[in-house]
């Protein structure tokens, strides 16, 4: 008897794990991925494009422009998805403000680092998110080439960052998250992303940290820009 309740524990426990470890994060991730296509389109119809100019041809739509810089955001407000399309055409996640477990990258979210730079602002726009469990938005992060796009979409338009590197540091070197990241008091003159997680996997004992360069700024009048494009 005491035996086969032990059993039975026991697979119950080996059932939980598999849960959190890989058949929950399918779910979280199909249904963060739903959510943050639901809310690019609600984007594009709440979108009113400027009058025209009293021309009589109207001036083609500017591919590029200067970036809007947004408000830094509130503590879990979404303000933004990121799509990467070297982790697939469906890699869709919302953006939200803050870093907290709970209120962010519990919710599947990428966190802002509150008091870093926004998307297009020179210097560093620096998030997290997790790298296993809750839909794990920066589970392929070390999958990264060199050159690859980190589109991250607003209302107003689409930022796009070009990776550069990988590094891995420990959790105490903040030094990560400076305008331009690991440079001490260097003043930022670009645009930076740096994207944060745990490593090794299932593990809290580094952090692997990608970084990129920001490339353009395309209003949500051009379209959605040439760098969403499926990678080969």
């Amino acid at each position: 008897m005491l035996g086969e309740l032990l059993i039975t524990a026991g697979a119950i426990v080996l059932l939980y794990v598999a849960w959190q470890l890989w058949l929950g994060d399918v779910i979280y991730g199909a249904e963060a991925k739903a959510e943050s296509e639901q809310l690019s389109q609600q984007w594009a119809q709440e979108y009113e494009p400027p009058a025209p100019a009293a021309t009589e041809e109207p001036a083609p739509a500017d591919v590029t422009a200067e970036p809007v810089i947004l408000p830094e955001p509130a503590d879990a407000e979404v303000f933004a998805i990121m799509r990467i399309p070297r982790f697939g055409s469906d890699y869709a996640f919302q953006m939200a403000g803050g870093v907290s477990r709970a209120r962010t990258l519990d919710k599947t979210y990428i966190g802002h680092y509150p008091g870093t730079s926004m998307p297009g602002q020179p210097g560093n726009f620096a998030v997290a998110a997790h790298r296993t469990t809750f839909g794990a938005p920066f589970n392929r992060i070390a999958d990264l080439h060199v050159g690859d796009a980190i589109v991250v979409e607003t209302k107003q338009g689409w930022y796009t960052y070009r990776f550069r590197t990988l590094e891995y540091v420990t959790p105490s070197e903040v030094e990560v998250l400076l305008p331009v990241p690991q440079a001490m008091d260097v003043p930022a003159g670009t645009p930076y992303i740096t994207m944060t997680s745990c490593s090794p996997m299932y593990s809290l004992a580094e952090r692997i940290v990608g970084y990129g360069v920001f490339e353009s700024f395309t209003p949500m009048h051009a379209g959605p820009p040439a760098s969403l494009e499926a990678v080969a």
